[in-house]
């Protein structure tokens, strides 16, 4: 989890990264430790506007922006035990690729069916976004007012499988098999 404030004698603070300096300062910090290779898994969605490649970043598809910015990220650090990672576009995508197992735990088949509609015309789960009011976390809410974050999500990604999330998120499944290898 990444400190975006230590506070003398109280205790720190998590989220809420409003800028690269931040960051950039807690990778160094776990990076001062040798043995460690240091990654991330920070939404795109909401990323600084100040880290490195987003001002210069492709007017292109999103996984080619999430791949340039990821290849600033490396180069601003500079050492080779760093692997960035962005999710596309945040980690709400990946319900969508449990778009199933998220209509049977909740018991509304017609909610599998949506969200695998918005993942046909997005081109896939890692593809699902359009505006700030479309953003997955946007759209599982407005499709399911009592979505919980924080159990609903994981549990239907949980009964996914890792070997099924990884063949609906090809990103995903790039930054695993290179920590992997």
């Amino acid at each position: 989890m990444l400190r975006t404030k230590r506070v003398a004698g109280g205790r720190d603070h998590r989220g809420g990264v409003t800028s690269w300096a931040k960051i950039e300062r807690e990778i160094r910090r776990l990076l001062d430790d040798r043995g460690l290779t240091v990654t991330t898994l920070f939404d795109y969605y909401g990323f600084p506007d100040d880290a490195p490649g987003m001002v210069d970043r492709p007017v292109s598809d999103p996984t080619v922006q999430v791949t340039h910015i990821q290849a600033a990220m490396a180069e601003c650090i500079g050492d080779r035990r760093f692997r960035p990672n962005l999710i596309l576009h945040e980690t709400e995508a990946w319900v969508f690729a449990a778009a199933d197992a998220l209509g049977e735990l909740r018991d509304k088949p017609d909610l599998a069916v949506r969200l695998h509609e918005d993942c046909a015309e997005a081109g896939g789960p890692e593809l699902v976004n359009s505006t700030r009011e479309r953003a997955p976390s946007k759209r599982l809410l407005a499709y399911l007012p009592d979505y919980g974050k924080l159990v609903d999500g994981p549990l239907a990604i949980c009964e996914l499988g890792l070997t099924k999330l990884r063949a609906e998120c090809p990103h995903l499944d790039a930054w695993l098999r290179e920590l992997e290898g």
